[in-house]
């Protein structure tokens, strides 16, 4: 793909090198990309807006609908397995799974879409879908919804948080480019570190075995060591590289640096979370949005259960369950989920039907057919079910959602207009939504529930 001068033109402005934290001559680098010249997103005439930031909970692998929250116990023991008991909700008529105990008490703000399907059993295609709200057939490599609010609600639209608008933790997937075509300036910054243990050593600003005091002393011989910065410094390009340092320095060193530092949150609040890797990346994204962040995705790994499942399941269920309900409930109180989107889904579901045998000894393989979403804030409505599954899970049988159906959704509540083009972007104007033709079906935008 050829890309014109916008996206290609190299140019550091001292936003860009705050944001991609250019401080080779220190070490202490936040990404390690440049940044590429703006997008101009004046061209999209302003759309209501009812949410301001996302947090979307990755079930990276795909988490099976049946054991979570799509319940078959009626499909038998062949289907249901061990979970054959599932809970009575907050939602009258809603069932869940019998482990989400706490997520059972907050149904009344989440909806859940039961009919959430595209067809790929590859976890590359699917997870590009349901993150891109794109087919992948396209020859475009569009970029993930966290790079569209990067763009449209970032530092081109004035954004001027402490941190990057876009923000996983902790890692990376690694199965597509989340920027696309966008380019590296939207690539989101992954934090690395985990969030459960003293300190949380995220990514060029928390150093594990580096103290505030010696980072500071190393910053102060660096300086001394400037020499050439010293002679040059009424070149006007050095002025301002050197005042970009000293701002990267004062997020480091200063307030930047705090809004990761979880001993800032009473004890007992981190153990309603849960004090482990998910639950504290819970309570780091509740912390993102307070300080203005645009989009967090939480990379929750391993719900890829060939093997054994449900042994898995027992483990992980629990850690989603405390974690996801404490995020839900804290963001409500603090008067924050309105403005909030809350996201949790993966690439697809798991099949249905489980695999007994050895060596998988009760695992669930990839299920691209129909699987299961929760939403909860930011515009969309608690305590409903859109669309529903056959009886053992395997198909739609009712009210069919694609990926681009729930983005552009999220992108409408999120102040984005669905229907507009990449600004920019070539000669042709790409669409910022799915186009439905050729194939490509659309279950329609989730009136339902906003």
């Amino acid at each position: 793909m050829n890309l014109p001068s916008e996206l290609t033109g190299l140019h550091f402005s001292r936003r860009d090198m705050l944001r991609t934290g250019a401080l080779a001559t220190a070490g202490l680098l936040l990404g390690k990309r440049p940044g590429l010249a703006a997008l101009s997103t004046s061209i999209q005439p302003p759309i209501p807006q009812k949410a301001k930031a996302v947090i979307q909970v990755w079930l990276w692998g795909g988490a099976a609908h049946l054991d979570t929250f799509d319940p078959k116990p009626d499909a038998g023991y062949d289907y249901c397995g061990p979970y054959n008991k599932p809970i009575k909700t907050s939602t009258d008529g809603l069932m869940i799974n019998q482990l989400l105990t706490q997520l059972a008490t907050q149904a009344d703000k989440y909806s859940i879409i039961r009919g959430m399907t595209h067809g790929s059993f590859s976890h590359e295609t699917a997870a590009y879908m349901v993150q891109t709200g794109h087919d992948s057939n396209d020859r475009l490599v569009y970029p993930s919804i966290g790079a569209v609010v990067s763009l449209f609600k970032g530092y081109d639209a004035g954004y001027n948080g402490l941190v990057p608008p876009y923000v996983v933790l902790t890692e990376l997937q690694g199965r597509f480019s989340e920027c696309g075509f966008l380019g590296p300036r939207y690539q989101p910054f992954a934090t690395g570190g985990d969030p459960s243990r003293k300190p949380f050593a995220v990514q060029g600003i928390v150093q594990e075995s580096i103290s505030t005091r010696r980072q500071r002393e190393r910053r102060n011989l660096l300086q001394k060591l400037d020499t050439f910065g010293s002679a040059m410094s009424g070149d006007p390009n050095i002025t301002e590289y050197n005042h970009c340092g000293e701002e990267a320095y004062d997020m480091i060193l200063g307030d930047g640096g705090k809004i990761f530092d979880l001993a800032e949150e009473k004890d007992q609040l981190r153990d309603t979370y849960g004090r482990n890797s998910f639950g504290q990346s819970c309570l780091v994204a509740r912390r993102l949005v307070e300080h203005g962040v645009r989009f967090i995705t939480i990379n929750y790994k391993g719900w890829d259960t060939h093997k054994e499942n449900f042994v898995t399941l027992d483990r992980k269920l629990p850690e989603l369950d405390k974690g996801l309900a404490a995020l839900i409930q804290d963001l409500s109180q603090r008067g924050l989920l309105d403005s909030t989107i809350v996201w949790c889904s993966g690439e697809f579901g798991r099949q249905p039907k489980i695999d007994w045998q050895s060596p998988w000894n009760g695992g669930r393989n990839h299920w691209g057919k129909v699987f299961s979403a929760l939403v909860a804030g930011g515009g969309f409505k608690g305590g409903h079910v859109v669309g529903a599954s056959d009886a053992k899970g395997e198909e739609v049988k009712d009210r069919p959602v694609y990926p681009w159906d729930l983005t552009a959704t999220m992108d409408q509540l999120l102040g984005i207009d669905p229907d507009s083009t990449f600004p920019h972007i070539g000669d042709s104007a790409i669409k910022l939504t799915q186009v439905v033709a050729n194939g490509i079906k659309s279950g329609g935008r989730l009136k339902e529930i906003v």
